[in-house]
């Protein structure tokens, strides 16, 4: 994963000085060691390090500050032990700039019922002490996600992991850039958006270069970096025999090497975590680049075509929730449909950038004419997406806010395509085609999404919590009539969020 940050989560612990020295120092190993105890079990995308027994309100905003300038602190993870009133956490609460998780569970698994006492009871009442801390988080509205169980139980830890993806990701966009090359596709709405608000909000800067910034980073690639990237080419994929050394379109071949070598040049020279194109600005390329946006995205980058920046952040996201999970994550768009009355589906694709991490099998590196671009014939990788379980999610901006739209749909095996030499993913939506394809719509869904099967919906609900903004899912238990109601709720809800927060 290119330019992923070093990430770990804190957990904290809450008590206070009335219980006395003692059991202080049983909280604080107890807290240590479930600490090392989660962290140990390897469920958890990043490290989860212990860090604190809180117990003043020194002491929390002391923490919360911390939290915030350290920059591997992807966010914390908060239990009261014992009791902590919660007006000390208040200052500090209120300054954090990190996301949270509230941890509700206990040392203890079981009750010890023949023995318990008032000591046992008091130093083992996070039953009561994390209840006065979900008022306050509640009263202060501050987003987090409750996780509920005993902290061994590995559907706990995996709820705790799902949202340590969502914070993970959060902390990759803080400060992320990411290169436009030119503007959106003209006249387009939806790949339209506010670089200022989504700066605020998200953390992320936009910015467009000039694509003759680019051509000069394409044309100082050197032949033998050439030769050897087009080596690589050959070991990885299944190379159509035109495109092999001595065949008739090897300089093609050369040229997509070229200008992978140039655009990785020009993405590391930025520090770029995310980019864009359009095939309305290629002054001086001589191909749309296709096989380099692929093998790029393969490596962690986000991508949007036609200028889509949005896109290519939340791909960029995903990517970085779905590190170290099985399955891929790719740019998608909706193309086109299949509408026999045995059963709809959708068939998925772009003009050339779809990601590799999704294919089934290993690729073929073809080139076919394009009729879009008006360049010469540009080189792709070709390919069917695996079957199973994935999601498509968009994220648009409605003027007043942003909103993430979730789709989760079935991808199958497509059936044979000789005469569409483009990489492919086919899915039956959920709950249904006429449900699913009526609620996107109703919701402004865009056609380019960040198409996943790393990453759950459990995730990306976790990943709107942190960013602050509307989320909408479509799934197997949407009801159409009740989905358009949500959105209704949403508009005033969050029309009014900002005045409510004082």
């Amino acid at each position: 994963m290119q330019r992923l940050p070093r990430s770990e989560l804190w957990l904290v612990c809450g008590s206070q000085h009335l219980y006395g020295p003692g059991p202080l120092r049983t909280v604080a190993s107890n807290a240590q060691t479930i600490a090392e105890k989660i962290d140990a079990a390897g469920r958890l995308p990043i490290k989860l390090v212990w860090k604190a027994l809180l117990t003043t309100p020194e002491e929390v905003r002391r923490l919360c500050l911390e939290a915030n300038a350290d920059p591997a602190c992807a966010g914390l993870v908060l239990w009261m032990h014992t009791f902590s009133p919660a007006r000390m956490w208040i200052a500090g609460l209120s300054a954090l700039r990190v996301p949270f998780c509230h941890l509700h569970t206990q040392f203890n698994c079981d009750l010890p019922w023949p023995t318990i006492d008032m000591d046992f009871m008091n130093l083992n009442q996070a039953a009561h002490g994390d209840r006065e801390a979900g008022f306050l988080h509640t009263r202060l509205r501050l987003s987090r996600k409750v996780v509920v169980g005993h902290w061994s139980d590995p559907a706990v830890q995996g709820e705790l992991a799902a949202w340590a993806r969502a914070a993970r990701a959060w902390h990759d966009w803080q400060g992320a850039r990411i290169v436009r090359f030119g503007d959106n596709m003209r006249q387009v709405a939806v790949t339209e958006g506010d670089k200022v608000a989504a700066e605020a909000r998200f953390g992320f800067a936009v910015n467009g270069y000039g694509v003759g910034d680019l051509v000069e980073q394409i044309r100082a690639a050197t032949p033998p970096a050439i030769d050897a990237l087009c080596a690589t080419y050959e070991k990885s994929y299944r190379v159509a025999p035109a495109l092999r050394r001595r065949g008739a379109r090897h300089e093609a071949l050369r040229e997509a090497a070229r200008i992978e070598l140039g655009l990785r040049s020009f993405l590391e020279t930025n520090q770029a975590k995310a980019f864009t194109t359009t095939f309305e600005d290629l002054h001086g390329l001589r191909q749309l680049p296709g096989l380099a946006v692929q093998r790029l995205m393969a490596d962690g980058y986000g991508f949007g075509a036609e200028g889509d920046w949005k896109t290519a952040a939340l791909l960029r996201a995903v990517k970085v929730m779905g590190e170290g999970s099985s399955g891929g994550t790719s740019f998608m768009e909706d193309y086109t449909y299949h509408l026999a009355p045995s059963g709809p589906l959708v068939l998925g694709a772009h003009m050339l950038e779809i990601c590799p991490s999704i294919a089934a099998s290993r690729p073929s590196l073809e080139i076919h004419p394009l009729g879009i671009g008006g360049r010469e014939d540009p080189v792709r990788l070709v390919f069917d997406a695996k079957p199973g379980p994935a999601l498509n999610a968009s994220l648009i901006d409605l003027g007043n806010r942003f909103r993430l739209i979730v789709n989760e749909v079935h991808a199958v095996k497509p059936p044979r395509l000789p005469h569409l030499p483009v990489a492919r993913a086919v899915w039956r939506c959920q709950p249904d085609f006429k449900t699913a394809c009526a609620a996107w719509i109703y919701a402004g869904g865009a056609h380019h999404t960040a198409y996943t099967q790393a990453v759950t919906a459990e995730t990306l609900e976790d990943f709107a919590e942190i960013s602050g903004i509307e989320a909408v899912f479509i799934d197997a238990d949407t009801r159409l009539r009740e989905f358009r109601r949500e959105l209704r709720q949403n508009d005033a809800t969050h029309s009014l969020a900002l005045g409510l927060r004082g």
